[in-house]
């Protein structure tokens, strides 16, 4: 039987790492309370990233998870990490490195699911990586800052709805699971944290998806301004959106994702076209 996840940090001396965008997570109570929504982890392959001292992974292993792919950057934690791979046989992996440079979708068996207590100052990168290969993956259950979370989540014309709402909003269904303070986590950040669940659309709209986000990044680089002005840096913008079906005095907030991927269609259209 495993020791007690504090004795474990204690033994290895695991004081979280403010550079690496550590707070870890030792509330029995949470962590299988994130496996569970999760979705069925019995098939395939479920991929963690941060894992630290190994709170989620335990989780995640006592729900039944029949693989388990660890990646962690920080080397203290390997020898946490590895006392929960020897107390199951054959359903942990961990591997050593810079999750934003390992590609996820390339990992284990498929149906691939990440679930994640993601490193604040990775998480919104990892996440736009995901999303570019995202039919790769089942799922994504992920914790983010709370800010981050409801962005994710927020609808058109609202205060949170911005580039990172269209872009995640085009690719998956999205869904806030629950909040959390930041006293759950040791040592507690100054932000609450949310969980949230991203489904892969079977039919999304298609577009090119570096000129989607490339349509978004200047949309929303300006958000106060009207589309005509905020998408000048793209090219003749009130043409564009006619021919988007969008009104050139529009604001970003109130476009949705078809909306955008409509732009980077027609954009994709005139840098193609002789």
């Amino acid at each position: 039987m495993l020791p007690p996840l504090k004795d474990i940090v204690a033994k290895y001396d695991l004081l979280a790492q403010k550079s690496l965008g550590q707070h870890f997570l030792f509330d029995l109570n949470i962590t299988n309370k994130i496996a569970r929504m999760a979705g069925d982890l019995t098939k395939g392959t479920t991929i963690e990233v941060g894992p630290g001292p190994g709170g989620l992974t335990r989780a995640l292993l006592e729900n039944g998870a029949a693989r388990v792919i660890a990646i962690e950057k920080d080397k203290r934690c390997l020898g946490a990490l590895a006392e929960i791979e020897a107390a199951y046989p054959g359903r942990l992996r961990v591997i050593e490195g810079d999750a934003v440079k390992i590609d996820a979708a390339a990992l284990g068996d498929e149906p691939r699911r990440i679930v994640a207590n993601l490193p604040y100052n990775v998480g919104t990168p990892l996440l736009i990586g995901w999303l570019k290969r995202i039919h790769d993956f089942e799922s994504l259950t992920l914790m983010f800052q709370k800010e981050v979370a409801d962005r994710l989540a927020a609808p058109v014309r609202s205060s949170a709805y911005g580039r990172l709402s269209a872009l995640a909003q085009w690719k998956c269904d999205v869904k806030k699971l629950f909040d959390l303070p930041g006293a759950a986590f040791t040592p507690p950040p100054k932000v609450a944290s949310s969980v949230v669940r991203l489904t892969p659309k079977a039919v999304t709209e298609p577009a090119d998806f570096a000129l989607f986000e490339r349509v978004t990044a200047a949309a929303f680089g300006q958000r106060r301004k009207m589309l005509r002005s905020s998408l000048k840096s793209i090219g003749d913008a009130e043409t564009l959106l006619i021919q988007a079906g969008i009104e050139p005095t529009a604001r970003a907030e109130e476009i949705g994702y078809a909306g955008f991927a409509a732009l980077a269609r027609i954009l994709q259209e005139r840098t193609t076209s002789p």
